[in-house]
């Protein structure tokens, strides 16, 4: 077996393979099926561009979105007030810092507090971390990455800013997407090598050998 690439996009196959195959189908029963050989319909292959575009936008910037310092900084202020205190339990703690931290967000901070919730504990264990990174001030608190219960440096360098330092702010197009453009394509490859690899649309087998 080889690959012919001479036309790729009407077959990879050899005419001998082609011819091949066609045999194979009309010599095999297929369970009374019938063995026709036809295209993709034209609008399946919408509804797959479809799905993948609109998972694309579904998930947009969720995928692959690190939480950010910032975004915890406002649970960080209020978690030793008295309101918070008073309150009996962890969860009920976290349900109104999430509150008041959700109330006091613009629309894309409450977007990721949606998406990266935490617990009571996590809050305890990250906030010297978010405390000391403030303190500093050497970057701003949307520079700093939330991994476990540590607080670190984003690891990519992007503009100078006016002290000269690199922003540390993580790019949009490392959110995941790198990542999920190379197995799409890998996929969509993959695809159209196995279905170029059969017989072309064209090449139609008697059925009625095998009936």
């Amino acid at each position: 077996m080889g690959w012919n690439f001479d036309k790729p996009l009407y077959s990879m196959s050899s005419e001998q393979e082609q011819n091949d195959m066609i045999r194979l189908w009309e010599s095999e029963k297929h369970g009374g099926l019938w063995m026709g050989n036809n295209r993709l319909p034209l609008p399946l292959t919408y509804l797959i561009a479809l799905i993948i575009i609109t998972s694309f936008l579904m998930t947009m910037p969720l995928w692959g979105q690190r939480p950010t310092a910032d975004i915890y900084l406002e649970m960080v202020k209020n978690m030793n007030s008295a309101e918070i205190q008073a309150l009996a339990t962890p969860e009920e703690k976290m349900k109104r810092l999430f509150d008041i931290a959700y109330s006091a967000a613009d629309g894309r901070t409450q977007g990721l507090l949606v998406r990266h919730p935490i617990t009571f504990d996590d809050l305890l264990l990250i906030a010297p971390g978010i405390i000391e990174a403030q303190k500093s001030g050497a970057y701003p608190l949307n520079n700093y990455n939330v991994v476990a219960d540590k607080i670190l440096l984003a690891n990519f360098e992007g503009n100078y800013r006016e002290d000269g330092k690199r922003e540390r702010i993580q790019p949009w197009w490392d959110k995941g997407y790198t990542i999920d453009v190379f197995y799409v394509s890998y996929f969509l490859l993959t695809i159209v090598l196995i279905c170029k690899r059969l017989p072309h649309h064209s090449k139609k087998p008697n059925m009625a050998k095998a009936a």
